[in-house]
């Protein structure tokens, strides 16, 4: 693609036009605004339009459209910028050309959630180069200049894990991670290992299944957790899904042998369909990672860098040490668990309502049902 001698001429021609620029390639905006839990202090407002380009990784993931642009874009907007976004679905390839097409429309700043964290690092460079400052949004990059915006999936990990353990101290697990391309599959299984990994080193548990999946798709999570069913003979006491759409696959395929609710399932997301399995019983636990604070915070961020402030010395940034060496600027954000002991907290909140997290649910079962 010869990305990086393109980007030089583009940033000429960018210059002169992106006074005119003022919009792109936005998906659909969706109908949730950002709740009052996101940061109500307003960005800085910049002296001039700026334009903020978002790379999403595929909008058809059920939060992105629903919670994370709607937050990301107000806060921007707050700041006096300008949005523009494009889709990759869920192609790295399609993703380079879209940061491309993202500074040709007079992006000045960019957020990237990374479809491929190696994928991309050859943009960023090229796009930091030319002085267009990058925010890793909620996925790692490993590169040095990049201002990192996420939760901590390690400790996302360590809670999933928790709630597992505390319900299946010994026995049979599997472990279904993302996409190997994701820093975050092995951000969260640190946390695992942070907390089974004692009785793993024991014997108390032992893993007779462990996969990456390949983005994050539930049809091959189910696929692989029927395949570990089968070569273990059912024998499996829980399951450490890394989030909660893989979970669907898995409860299918537990459904399917007669063990959906027997066998404890972690994930994340608060994903609503996760949140009703909550409720029903056959997921154990949903860490909520509130997309409208991530959103909020990116685009709060993505405002300060476009009136001039230096990532490192953007609001609420602290060095981190990525698993590769680097250390980057970063803002990580605290998770909750969701269990059936504190489904309130996701109901007070209007992440869910009354009648989605208690579809099916026997009245009375669980609070908030």
């Amino acid at each position: 693609m010869q990305f990086s001698r393109r980007l030089a001429a583009l940033v000429g021609v960018t210059a002169l036009a992106f006074a005119a620029c003022t919009g792109g390639a936005t998906p659909a905006p969706a109908t949730n605004p950002p709740a009052s839990t996101a940061p109500t202090d307003a960005p800085p407002s910049v002296a001039a339009p700026c334009t903020v380009g978002v790379s999403w990784n595929n909008y058809q993931e059920e939060r992105w459209a629903k919670w994370d642009e709607p937050a990301l874009q107000a806060a921007i907007e707050a700041g006096g910028a300008v949005y523009v976004s494009n889709d990759a679905k869920s192609s790295a390839e399609t993703q380079a050309t879209n940061v491309e097409n993202l500074i040709t429309q007079g992006a000045k700043v960019l957020v990237i959630l990374a479809q491929d964290g190696t994928a991309i690092k050859s943009s960023v460079a090229a796009a930091t180069s030319a002085g267009v400052p990058v925010i890793a949004y909620d996925r790692l990059i490993e590169d040095a200049s990049v201002l990192y915006i996420t939760f901590d999936n390690v400790e996302v990990g360590r809670m999933e894990a928790r709630e597992i353990f505390k319900l299946v101290p010994k026995g049979n697990y599997v472990i279904i991670k993302g996409n190997k391309a994701d820093a975050n599959a092995d951000f969260l299984r640190d946390g695992y290992t942070d907390v089974i990994g004692a009785a793993e080193t024991s014997g108390d548990i032992k893993v007779v299944g462990e996969s990456y999946t390949d983005n994050w798709d539930p049809k091959n999570a189910q696929t692989n957790m029927e395949q570990f069913l089968t070569a273990a003979n059912n024998d499996v006491d829980a399951v450490l899904s890394e989030n909660d759409g893989m979970a669907g696959g898995v409860v299918a395929a537990l459904a399917a042998q007669g063990l959906a609710g027997k066998v404890p399932v972690s994930g994340q997301d608060g994903d609503l369909a996760a949140l009703n399995r909550v409720a029903l019983g056959t997921q154990t636990v949903s860490v909520w990672k509130d997309a409208r604070e991530l959103g909020a915070a990116a685009g709060k961020a993505a405002a300060e860098l476009c009136a001039g402030t230096a990532v490192g010395a953007i609001t609420g940034a602290s060095p981190f040490t990525t698993p590769g060496g680097n250390t980057v600027s970063s803002i990580l954000l605290n998770p909750i668990p969701i269990t059936k002991d504190n489904l309130s907290v996701v109901l007070d909140a209007g992440w869910i309502t009354k009648d989605a997290l208690c579809k099916d649910v026997t009245a009375g079962a669980v609070g908030g049902c």
